[in-house]
């Protein structure tokens, strides 16, 4: 039996969302694939549409008045983001195209020119791609060796072993503050002071953190921090590098063109300073305006709001799927995030989510780029229902009854 959150108008939410109202297969869409990205509320969209329309130019440099409105209103996205994760002073905001993008830069522009043969990279088990391949181009392009911190069978860190794989050759720490799969949020507090008790750098991955829990990166004491606008209610193609920016200062740029310059010559060219220096090129202007806009939004309902009901739903999925005996969670850390990873016996995870298409609910299924934590873990693969605030619990019903509808088909 379903229940409601008397302290949680998700009702009045949803309607700021025009996508829900979707018919999928007949059935009304149950979105619960928000771990890969989230849906975008009428704010965000109607933000972009009037920035298009009535104030669309390119930034900086430019003396007409349009161009002026749309600089500062680029600039005000880039301090709104400052202030939503307490980061001391704008300038240490880049604005890159994703997470991705922004542990690339890193990886290049950061790392790469301090790394001899033999340095060491210390990530995790649990980490999505995106904060392993980096890593892995850097240490071939220097000789540089990748060590990973190993994870329990619930899907926890072993902060012990992190300790034992630190060594004078190590360069760099690299962590997930909250798993994309399993949910699992990582202890990066204690893994920052960790790092910095030996004078290393570290970087988190905060795409999954961010749309959860409220994120302040100067109690945190991280050195870099990057996530995504898209999984944060906000448009698709840009995201955030948070920096020291002492570090930031001391980085040469990542790529080069316009706007990254200062003074170009044929024989020299004097670079702008930080964050300036990497945003070669047009930036993605719109997109950093609906970001914007998708935070004020999040600030409204307040994330600890959000993070309490998420909880709840969590909770509520996860007693209801306890239920079925041939259903087996993927992570069971204590401390998670609304995210609900699982293997059905004898049933593929693409079975299982085309069989819940059917019935209008959408999930993920696969390794969800994570393939060395499927290995870890003795699974080829996952279904994963995230879920967002957005979300209700008459819907984990419905996702429920297309379980054992899955069950029926394929089980009877």
């Amino acid at each position: 039996m379903s229940q409601s959150s008397p302290h949680f108008n998700v009702e009045k939410y949803r309607k700021d969302f025009p996508i829900l109202k979707s018919k999928i297969h007949g059935k009304t869409l149950v979105y619960l694939d928000n771990a890969a990205s989230a849906q975008k509320p009428t704010m965000v969209l109607e933000t972009m549409q009037s920035f298009y329309q009535h104030s669309y130019a390119n930034v900086h440099r430019g003396v007409h008045s349009l161009s002026e409105h749309a600089t500062e209103l680029y600039e005000s996205a880039r301090e709104k983001v400052r202030s939503f994760i307490k980061a001391p002073q704008k300038e240490e905001i880049v604005f890159v195209r994703g997470t991705t993008e922004g542990i690339n830069l890193v990886a290049q522009s950061f790392l790469r020119p301090k790394l001899k043969p033999d340095d060491e990279i210390i990530i995790s088990t649990m980490e999505h791609h995106s904060n392993i391949v980096p890593w892995q181009i850097v240490c071939e392009q220097t000789g540089a060796k990748l060590k990973v911190i190993p994870v329990t069978d619930d899907g926890e860190l072993l902060v012990e072993e992190f300790i034992k794989l630190i060594s004078p050759k190590t360069k760099f720490v690299s962590i997930v503050h909250i798993s994309n799969s399993l949910g699992t949020i990582n202890p990066v507090k204690q893994l920052i002071n960790i790092s910095h008790q030996h004078n290393i750098p570290i970087l988190l991955d905060g795409a999954q953190a961010i749309v959860h829990h409220p994120t302040d990166v100067q109690d945190l004491d991280c050195d870099f921090y990057v996530f995504s606008s898209h999984k944060l209610y906000g448009p698709t193609g840009i995201g955030v590098l948070y920096g020291k920016k002492t570090w930031l200062d001391a980085m040469p740029p990542y790529q080069g063109g316009g706007e990254m310059i200062s003074e170009v010559t044929f024989e020299k060219t004097t670079y702008n300073i930080a964050p300036h220096k990497f945003e070669a090129g047009t930036p993605a202007i719109a997109e950093a305006v609906g970001l914007s806009a998708a935070i004020e939004y999040i600030q409204q309902i307040g994330l600890d709001n959000i993070a309490r009901y998420e909880k709840q739903l969590l909770d509520y999925a996860t007693q209801q799927i306890s239920q079925f005996k041939d259903i087996k969670i993927i992570g069971t850390a204590k401390q998670k995030a609304s995210i609900l990873s699982f293997i059905f016996d004898h049933i593929h995870s693409h079975d299982i989510g085309t069989i819940l298409d059917q019935e209008g609910v959408a999930v993920r299924t696969g390794h969800h780029c994570c393939m060395p934590l499927m290995n870890r873990m003795n699974v080829a693969a996952t279904t994963r229902a995230s879920f967002a605030f957005y979300n209700t619990f008459q819907e984990i019903d419905v996702f429920i009854d297309a379980l054992k509808k899955v069950k029926e088909i394929f089980l009877s």
